[in-house]
């Protein structure tokens, strides 16, 4: 009853839109690294499995910047659109067999437009198939200390085998920096232009998070709104995993609330040099449980990338609110978060019954 009362007070002094703007669900996850030391400026749930959707494409491309290392292909050659790539669900740019298609632009249409197609034919073209690509992309991640990553497709279209964490995606993203640099300018382009029509890359962070220079968005029913975004700022480079928004935009106000985070704590200053998100008051550092019959257990992780342990700190808050509520705590602070159950009922059951199309996906 006391934790009960607790959160009421907490409720009452948050305002509608500070309420409705926190992030807070039983799929969330985040994590800020700083690229040079590892050093881990923030990180909930960093460490509990999440559907990468689109986000496995970051995998997909760090494949293939191998193979365009190592000389086995070049950014000319003419990827072949199979049959099976040409049927992926969308989003696609709408390939079909035959139709003419270089490795760069097709670098570009994962980049921007997220497009499976494009990242199915692609895989074919470096692992002979899809399926052996995607062994390929598990190989690499456990060698690159992706210890909590399996990749069954090149696309992120839903797979229940194919998870990862927020830990393994901001270690992915550091490779991905600084083993191509020669590469990375990809992820920032602001569209291309594929057989007549532009393109625009649907990262927003691009435009209106000063810093920001990629990498990557995904969004599936089953994984909610994700993202990946790397930024730089007065000689400081952080990179952001959210996992688990309820929406492109609460995912990104989200993102940039942790990244100016993590600058603060380098001493860096927030500065708004290109259209910047009106912020609202947002939980720096929260994690969100499911609901439980009787308790929902809470805790904030905060380990470095590279082993280095930091605070962690837990509480426990007796299970009484309203259905569409979860708790979370930021900081040794009780808090009370919009949960967005909406997709805990149905998600909950599709798992149960194995229903797989429940996840079906988009970018």
């Amino acid at each position: 009853m006391q934790g009960a009362a607790l959160l009421g007070a907490v409720l009452a002094a948050l305002s509608p839109m500070a309420a409705k703007a926190q992030i807070g669900s039983y799929r969330y996850s985040s994590i800020v690294v700083d690229n040079s030391s590892g050093r881990v400026t923030e990180a909930v749930n960093a460490d509990a499995p999440r559907y990468p959707a689109s986000l496995t494409k970051l995998m997909t491309l760090y494949v293939t910047f191998e193979a365009l290392r190592d000389h086995r292909i070049s950014l000319d050659q003419v990827v072949p659109v199979s049959v099976h790539a040409a049927d992926m669900e969308p989003t696609k740019l709408g390939l079909l067999p035959g139709t003419r298609m270089t490795v760069e632009e097709a670098i570009l249409a994962i980049v921007t437009k997220s497009a499976n197609d494009a990242a199915c034919a692609l895989g074919e073209l470096v692992g002979g198939d899809e399926a052996r690509f995607a062994q390929l992309m598990t190989l690499r991640a456990r060698a690159l200390g992706m210890t909590n990553s399996t990749f069954r497709n090149a696309s992120g279209l839903p797979d229940p085998a194919q998870i990862t964490t927020a830990r393994d995606l901001a270690l992915l993203a550091h490779h991905l920096i600084t083993d191509f640099p020669e590469h990375y300018h990809y992820f920032s382009v602001p569209y291309f232009t594929f057989h007549g029509h532009v393109i625009p890359n649907h990262d927003r962070m691009l435009a209106d998070y000063a810093g920001a220079d990629g990498l990557k968005t995904g969004y599936t029913i089953a994984a909610g709104h994700n993202l990946v975004t790397s930024a730089q700022r007065g000689g400081v480079r952080l990179i952001g995993v959210v996992m688990g928004a309820a929406s492109n935009p609460e995912r990104d106000v989200h993102m940039a609330s942790l990244l100016d985070d993590g600058f603060g704590q380098f001493g860096v200053p927030v500065t708004h040099e290109r259209p910047h998100f009106h912020l609202p008051a947002l939980i720096g550092a929260a994690e969100a449980a499911t609901l439980h019959p009787r308790y929902v257990s809470l805790r904030v992780h905060s380990h470095g990338v590279h082993g280095r342990p930091l605070h962690e700190a837990a509480a426990r808050v007796a299970y009484g609110a309203p259905p569409r509520a979860t708790y979370a705590v930021a900081h040794g602070r009780t808090l009370a978060v919009t949960a967005h159950a909406r997709t805990l009922a149905s998600n909950g059951a599709c798992r149960a019954h194995g229903h797989h199309h429940c996840g079906s996906a988009k970018v």
